[in-house]
């Protein structure tokens, strides 16, 4: 099968920071699904590993990155259950896997879902990655059901980005929670209000931003950009007793002390948990894309989808995460095959 990868880690601009290559198309065996793969989105997460996985050597046989895609299941290991060979498949797969820029992958059927029938195959391919991440944030992190926290405030850091964006649907239509997403562009601003933000700020002045809306104090915040770098903003907005949920990590450490009068819970998340650590509850990652497959379906959430490149090559991938690295992707960008 056709692969597209790396043998060390380069600038994008760099003629060998991705290249072309043949590989044995694997056999799937115990819970594994044989996907072939229709088309897959690009995401931050790829580019950091691709500037970092390979540093100060170079591998025998190329790195395969990638985690988002749709396909068709090829074939099935011998434990499989959940599935059937011709199923229309999407997910985000494993990190301590091959990746799923190549023709075929192998993937564990706990960690995929359905596809979404009526949406086509790049708006799909748009959304595993992000809507689990936010769906785990929001749910098993934070923890936070229509209830309890209907109506309550949410900033989301971040907002026009993959993962902002779904993070604002699924907090506004499943939640009832009032959004406040930062940007700062009028094409970022317009699309957090067409993802459905009650509020847009701009993150250069978070602070005064946030209070000249009208809200002292936030209920909980979710950083998708750089905890880090809006560190002393977050602990001044935060509400005493409130949460605090970042997915960015950081290189430096986190001063939790500042939480300490207001007693604010601060948790990460990481999507690859589940599967990096094969968690006795990694099948929850099946229902959750099933369910949002099922909210895409009926109209509540919509894609958060916005540009297309095209071709299963070197090129294509340089010019995807020559976009990623340049900051201003809005929404999320697919490559169909």
């Amino acid at each position: 099968m056709k692969a597209i990868g790396f043998k060390t880690s380069l600038p994008i601009s760099s003629q060998e920071s991705f290249i072309e290559f043949e590989t044995p198309t694997p056999n799937p065996s115990g819970r594994d699904l044989l996907v072939k793969i229709q088309a897959v989105s690009v995401n931050p997460v790829d580019t950091k590993i691709r500037q970092n996985a390979v540093k100060d050597t170079v591998l025998e046989n190329p790195k395969i990155i990638g985690w988002d895609a749709v396909g068709i299941v090829k074939a099935v290991g011998e434990e499989v259950s959940l599935f059937n060979v011709g199923d229309e498949v999407y997910y985000a797969g494993d990190i301590t896997r091959a990746g799923s820029n190549a023709e075929y992958q192998l993937v564990d059927e706990r960690i995929v879902g359905k596809k979404p029938t009526s949406l086509s195959i790049e708006a799909s391919a748009a959304i595993p990655l992000t809507a689990l991440t936010s769906w785990e944030t929001l749910f098993d992190r934070m923890r936070l059901s229509s209830e309890k926290d209907k109506g309550k405030t949410l900033l989301i850091i971040g907002g026009a980005g993959g993962v902002g964006s779904i993070a604002i649907q699924l907090a506004k239509k499943i939640l009832g929670l009032t959004v406040i997403a930062t940007a700062s562009r009028p094409e970022t601003i317009e699309w957090c209000k067409k993802m459905g933000a009650d509020v847009v700020v701009n993150h250069k002045d978070l602070v005064n931003e946030v209070r000249q809306a009208g809200f002292h104090f936030v209920d909980f915040i979710y950083d998708a950009v750089d905890i880090n770098g809006y560190w002393d903003a977050v602990v001044e907005l935060i509400k005493p007793q409130g949460h605090i949920n970042s997915i960015t990590g950081s290189g430096t450490p986190i001063l939790l002390n500042k939480l300490k009068s207001k007693s604010v819970t601060f948790s990460w998340e990481f999507m690859y948990t589940r599967s990096t650590f094969q968690t006795e509850d990694m099948i929850e990652q099946h229902h959750i894309l099933n369910r949002v497959s099922a909210l895409l379906e009926e109209g509540t959430l919509i894609s958060t989808h916005n540009s297309t490149l095209t071709g299963l090559s070197a090129e294509t991938f340089k010019n995807a995460h020559a976009q990623l690295e340049s900051g201003t992707t809005i929404g999320k960008l697919v490559v169909k095959y």
